[in-house]
């Protein structure tokens, strides 16, 4: 059976990609999420990262979305260090009384 092909508005489009490069979401879980398919999340990723190399308003949107992406995994790094910190301080607290 064939299945017809699916028309997405280029918001939602930009959206699902969005959520891909800034929120680093999975191919896999949101494609799951929204019912569309992996392979078209990622066609719509690439077509954006080729956009981006002429169009200077989808450039400024990738870099920002690269930065908050590198931030977000900087934040996630330095609260798992900030809780070995606090463990490590609760455990010493304890040998000193």
């Amino acid at each position: 059976m064939l299945q017809m092909s699916q028309h997405y508005e280029p918001k939602f489009k930009k959206k699902i990609v969005r959520l891909h490069l800034a929120e680093g979401r999975s191919l896999k879980s949101l494609a799951a999420e929204y019912g569309v398919s992996h392979a078209s999340i990622s066609n719509w990723t690439k077509q954006f990262r080729t956009e981006c190399q002429t169009n200077e308003e989808n450039q400024a949107d990738y870099n920002y979305m690269k930065e908050n992406l590198n931030l977000k995994k900087q934040l996630a790094e330095l609260q798992k260090e900030n809780d070995l910190l606090k463990k490590a301080a609760a455990f010493f607290a304890k040998e000193i009384d």
